[in-house]
């Protein structure tokens, strides 16, 4: 597994993860809640041939959004890095774009 976390310093942590899973439930697995969510990406979603799924998990605290990306390759977990910043600056455009600070293990 390949994985990655970043603490994502907004107010509207809760908002937005609510926004980014209803956005997603409509064609992937997703559950959530006010305060957390689980996104998981298919291994062949969009043509792709990963080991594993992956799993986006979102947790919202006062101040921030925690992200954290679990998955079967390190390109797969760069490739979501990607795609879950930039949707979620879509969502938060008024205070984009997010700082995204990535630590990965």
């Amino acid at each position: 597994m390949s994985s990655a976390t970043a603490r994502v310093p907004t107010a509207h942590g809760s908002r937005y993860l609510q926004q980014l899973c209803k956005h997603w439930s409509h064609n992937l697995a997703v559950r959530f809640d006010e305060g957390s969510g689980e996104v998981v990406f298919p291994r062949n979603a969009r043509g792709a041939d990963w080991p594993e799924d992956a799993t986006l998990t979102l947790t919202a605290e006062p101040d921030t959004l925690v992200v954290a990306i679990a998955a079967s390759a390190p390109a797969q977990r760069d490739a979501l890095e990607g795609v879950v910043a930039s949707h979620l600056d879509r969502f938060a455009f008024r205070e984009a774009p997010l700082r995204f600070n990535w630590t990965r293990d």
